[in-house]
């Protein structure tokens, strides 16, 4: 997951940006751009708590939440937080080396939804 990621569409372009390990843990940005915009943030911190992983999630206007890790293979991650309103579980399915979906899912409007977010491995910008 090291490095920078993006997902384009019409409607918005959402890029992710994560360091390398040290420490036992990650450090992850994340913005969306609507129409040259910024519409929502992030701040995540992935680090190792004993034998699991924990998601420390901290989006923009929100509470921040923590996840722990519950599936981990070769090329996919999932971790949950069932007490958490939406989403309840976070993913990351990786596609090849410059591929990667993420995803979020739970509870809304009495049914379980899913978004992906279909990263293409992006160049990391010096200024921006």
């Amino acid at each position: 997951m090291t490095g920078c990621w993006e997902a384009v569409s019409p409607q918005r372009s959402v890029y992710e940006q994560w360091t390398p390990a040290q420490g036992g843990a990650m450090l992850g940005t994340g913005r969306t751009i609507r129409r040259d915009s910024l519409v929502e943030y992030e701040f995540v911190v992935l680090r190792e708590v004993g034998q699991r992983l924990a998601y420390e999630a901290h989006p923009s206007g929100q509470t921040g939440a923590t996840f722990q890790s519950i599936s981990i293979t070769d090329s996919s991650v999932t971790f949950e937080d069932l007490a958490n309103d939406f989403p309840q579980r976070v993913g990351y399915n990786r596609r090849g080396a410059d591929s990667v979906i993420a995803w979020i899912s739970g509870p809304r409007g009495g049914t379980t939804r899913r978004i992906d977010f279909p990263y293409k491995r992006a160049k990391c910008a010096e200024s921006q």
